[in-house]
């Protein structure tokens, strides 16, 4: 009889440990994965995958991250001090830190990198399941031309209504403005004039669709935005007009600005904004 309680023992806590090992085994380890192709042209469509512990595919949603350059230049790696200091704080969130096609002028223009956005969010889609995410609810968040391209996304092409937040890093809004209007033309309008293949007195209808102001409608997801009011790049008008579009369309927004700083800036002053950040996607993004 002793015996036989020994063994029944030994099967109970062997049953136990199995059971624990096989919980513990669905547990997700965080993961990072580096230039994982999301096209054909693997050298530039291509992004950086930061998935979180934890992960499921009902309350870990993506946040998509386009990097500035003026369109025609910048990398994905532009971003990556900034993903360190957020990536913590947003634990149950995928971050998805996208290359684009790099605007030529000709072959590549605005229309193409705009289709990269699409393609990297349609192939995140269809790897949903192996990345354990839920990707009926998206972040959208640009610096400079980046920001730019996300506001584009977030307002125009966001027919799914998916695109839940975007934050605005110091983004041109309005192009025809920046190409007639820009304190220093020479240095701005062969950029802009780069990525939309025109000037707007040779095709005003391409400079008035890549303006993201005029897309603003009260479907438009909330939106935060951040600039510098020494920013001789994109002048803080372009933020000024963009948050009092969203205002006067009923659009849920957050308008910070940074007195002397230019376009982009560091210390305490990026730290308040890597916070004001975090909190928005947690408020919008759930």
């Amino acid at each position: 009889m002793k015996k036989l309680f020994l063994l029944f023992i030994v099967i109970i806590s062997f049953s136990s440990c199995k059971k624990t090992t096989d919980e513990n085994s669905h547990i997700l380890e965080a993961k990072t994965l580096l230039n994982v192709a999301y096209a054909s042209n693997s050298s530039l469509q291509n992004m950086d995958v930061y998935l979180p512990a934890n992960r499921n595919t009902s309350t870990t949603f993506p946040i998509i991250l386009v990097h500035g350059g003026s369109w025609s230049g910048g990398d994905k790696t532009d971003f990556d001090t900034d993903i360190t200091s957020i990536k913590s704080s947003l634990n149950n969130y995928a971050i998805f830190n996208i290359n684009y096609r790099l605007a030529n002028g000709t072959t590549i223009l605005l229309q193409q990198q705009i289709d990269d956005i699409n393609t990297a969010i349609n192939f995140i889609t269809s790897k949903a399941n192996d990345y354990q995410i839920n990707t009926t609810k998206w972040g959208i968040l640009g610096a400079s031309a980046g920001a730019h391209l996300a506001l584009l996304k977030a307002y125009k092409y966001n027919t799914d209504n998916t695109i839940k937040a975007v934050v605005d890093l110091f983004g041109p809004t309005n192009m025809t403005w920046m190409y007639n209007n820009h304190p220093y033309p020479t240095f701005s309008q062969p950029i802009i004039q780069n990525v939309i293949g025109a000037t707007p007195a040779t095709d005003a209808t391409a400079y008035y669709n890549a303006s993201p102001i005029n897309f603003v409608t009260s479907t438009a997801p909330p939106t935060i935005i951040f600039h510098g009011t020494a920013d001789d790049v994109v002048p803080i008008s372009e933020s000024n007009n963009l948050k009092n579009a969203l205002t006067t369309a009923g659009v849920t927004n957050e308008y910070y600005t940074y007195t002397g700083e230019s376009h982009g800036w560091t210390g305490a002053n990026l730290t308040d904004t890597h916070n004001k950040i975090i909190t928005f996607i947690q408020n919008y993004v759930k």
